[in-house]
This record gives C-alpha cells, sequence and structure tokens, in this order.
C-alpha cells in the first residue's frame, strides 16, 4: 500500500470516534491489529490494539502509545495506522485488561 498520498491526523482528529475499528499495519504492509478502544486522546492517548485472532475472536488485546501509530487518511476518508512493531512484537506485550 503507497502511504505517500495519505494525510497524518492531527492530535485533535486522534479521538475515539475516528479511531475505533481502524486497522494497524507493519512495516512491511501486513495487518497486525485493529483498535478496538483508546485510554485518552491526542497525542497523549493509548490505543487498545487487538492483535491476532480472526473478526475479533481469539485476539489479544495490547496497550501502545497512539503516538507509536502513524494514523493517517486514504484518499477514500478511510483511517488506518502504520507502526514499526510487528504483529509477533506486538503479541509479545502483556495482555491490557481494563
Amino acid at each position: 500500500m503507497d502511504h505517500s498520498n495519505h494525510t497524518r491526523l492531527s492530535a485533535a482528529e486522534q479521538t475515539e470516534s475516528n479511531l475505533v475499528g481502524a486497522p494497524v499495519y507493519g512495516a512491511d504492509d501486513s495487518k497486525v491489529g485493529t483498535i478496538s478502544h483508546l485510554h485518552n486522546s491526542g497525542s497523549t492517548g493509548k490505543a487498545v490494539v487487538d492483535v491476532g485472532g480472526f473478526l475479533g475472536i481469539g485476539s489479544k488485546p495490547v496497550l501502545v502509545s497512539v503516538n507509536e501509530l502513524n494514523m493517517m487518511r486514504d484518499r477514500n476518508g478511510d483511517i488506518h495506522g502504520m507502526t514499526s512493531w510487528t504483529k509477533g512484537e506486538l503479541k509479545a506485550l502483556p495482555e491490557h485488561k481494563d
């Protein structure tokens, strides 16, 4: 996926209503997870990313800083994140429990 034409979200746009359900892709453009919910918003926010599983079943929720997710909007207006984390690295993080 070519991200060069995608617009990075501002801190003000990084809200739960914008980010929940957004896919997160690793450096190799493979999907590594989906944002399930946020703790706070903007640049200080933390995202709970569901990693692995299928359609949310069997996935592991992990907590990462929104700053570690390069959140952007594509030409169609769809929001997604990019990260340097691999799926394996995210799965190795402690499971997040609300």
